[in-house]
This record gives C-alpha cells, structure tokens and sequence, in this order.
C-alpha cells in the first residue's frame, strides 16, 4: 500500500515505514501528525483518486526530528559595473516517519 501526499506545496510518495524530509511543519518531536491532503493511493491493485483530494483518507506520522537542509549559495554578478552579492539559505525541515494510511 502506498499513497501520494502533498505537503509544503510538493507531492511525496510514502508507504508504511517510509521516513521522509518535509518542510518544517508547526509539530513537537515526539508528537504524531496527521497528513490530510491525500491525492492518491494504491492498495493491492486498487486506486483512488482524489479530485484534488481523497474525502476521508489520512496518513498518520510520527515527528523524528527538526532539522536544517544544505547550505545553498545564489551569487549575482553584473560584469563591468562593479556589481557582485552573495545570499545564501538554509531550508527549515522536519524528518517524519510515516506509520500507516488510513483510505
């Protein structure tokens, strides 16, 4: 059994077990979440599909940790006007582990 989730505006495939990185979401480590917004899920064979989502359908997780993603670097240059800056970011992210599907 597996099943399509959106969170943080991306879409991630999960099954039982699963651990993934979403964006940081408003959870105590430790906690369980519940995921709502199930566009798609598959069990042995079977589909449904949400139009956007799936009435009734959940996935339960429990919150592994908070953690920080890598350090991307964006630098902007302009040649000959003397022109040159440096951003850099860190995205905010919660590790989930996903522990069962609810359809």
């Amino acid at each position: 059994m597996y099943a399509v989730i959106e969170t943080g505006s991306k879409q991630y495939r999960v099954a039982p077990g699963d651990t993934l990185e979403v964006e940081l979401l408003g959870v105590e480590e430790g906690k369980e979440v519940t995921l709502d917004r199930v566009l798609f899920a598959a069990n042995e064979g079977k589909f449904s599909i949400g139009a956007p989502t799936i009435d009734k359908a959940t996935v339960l997780a429990d919150v592994v940790k908070h953690t920080r993603g890598p350090k991307l670097i964006a630098f902007k240059m302009k040649r000959r006007k003397g022109f040159h800056k440096t951003v850099g970011h860190r995205q905010e992210l919660t590790v989930l582990k996903i522990k069962e599907i609810k359809v």
